[in-house]
């Protein structure tokens, strides 16, 4: 089978290796649509914290069933990827996403971009109705309802996103959702277009946000978003940065504000996101702009970063 790694920032080989085999309490699954998400594109140009090289990237993931003894034959499912170990205090707490010892697929350990992979049977969710296009989403929609449901942003609160990257995109969509009053802080001015027209959801006007939720992970980004808390705020981290962030503790204790971090996502979480696709609250169509072939993967690394791309989420296809 062939599998695409990247062997160092800035470098994506394809190769060819043997097909897995199946291990007691696995799940052999052919891969059928792959996301592109923001961490591939972190660690493709070399500035993703928790990685090393060479790695297979892909994490946001539809599947198809090939052998198992646990799911039917040809069944599209996806998977959670975030690998954890159920015995560390983390896991013992309910709050497996934050695993000591979490291994995060094509992060921690070789992902999904490869044409048939071997997954333990817990991690996987059949499709029960969605579509690969959908279940290609479920991930990085659950990353953005987690965040959310960590931070308990609650309708007609003023809510602030910053950054309309995919991730940012779909926390502004659920909190949008939720009952917020939710507004975007966004200099991409495509983006900024399709939260306004597509989704409704209007620039940053206000001086103050009851929540702040940085989806950008860029650090001058983040450090700004502390003179956004309204007093009595929230400040919620989806995004992650590789540097030490610094702010004002005085401005920061007068607020009595509260700094919390948002870490993958849980099942809960993932069922959630998959019930409101079955629902068509969310709809795929909205947000997939580009779709690549197997074959141009190398290439399309390469612009994934140019804004005059215009993309709001890409998928990879195989294995029609």
């Amino acid at each position: 089978m062939q599998q695409w790694i990247c062997t160092k920032p800035g470098q994506m080989d394809l190769g060819e290796v043997d097909m897995p085999k199946v291990k007691p309490g696995f799940s052999l699954l052919k891969v059928r649509a792959i996301g592109i998400c923001g961490t591939d594109i972190h660690a493709f140009a070399g500035n993703q914290p928790f990685f090393q090289y060479p790695r297979i990237l892909g994490h946001e993931l539809a599947l198809e069933i090939v052998e198992s003894n646990s799911f039917a034959v040809g069944e599209l499912v996806t998977i959670l990827p975030y690998f954890n170990c159920q015995t560390c205090d983390a896991c013992i707490q309910g709050k497996p996403n934050c695993c000591e010892n979490i291994q995060v697929f094509g992060v921690h350990t070789d992902g999904g971009m490869r044409e048939y992979i071997n997954v333990e049977d817990r991690y996987i969710l059949a499709a029960q109705g969605l579509t690969m296009d959908e279940l290609a989403l479920v991930e990085p929609f659950a990353i953005a309802a987690h965040g959310l449901r960590r931070g308990l942003v609650g309708a007609g609160e003023k809510v602030l996103v910053m950054g309309a990257g995919p991730i940012g995109l779909f926390t502004l969509f659920l909190a949008k959702l939720r009952g917020a009053a939710v507004e975007v802080s966004e200099p991409n001015e495509s983006r900024l277009s399709f939260c306004t027209e597509t989704l409704g959801i209007p620039a940053a006007v206000q001086s103050s946000y009851a929540k702040v939720i940085d989806a950008t992970g860029n650090l001058a980004a983040i450090e700004s978003g502390f003179l956004r808390l309204a007093h009595g705020g929230q400040y919620i981290l989806i995004g992650l940065q590789k540097q030490a962030i610094s702010f004002s503790h005085p401005e920061f204790h007068k607020r009595e504000a509260t700094l919390m971090s948002s870490r993958n996502a849980t099942k809960e979480d993932f069922e959630f996101v998959m019930d409101l696709f079955r629902q068509r609250k969310i709809h795929s169509e909205w947000f997939i702009s580009h779709r690549f072939d197997w074959q141009t993967v190398a290439d399309e690394f390469q612009s994934m970063h140019d804004p005059a791309q215009k993309i709001i989420k890409a998928l990879i296809t195989l294995n029609k």
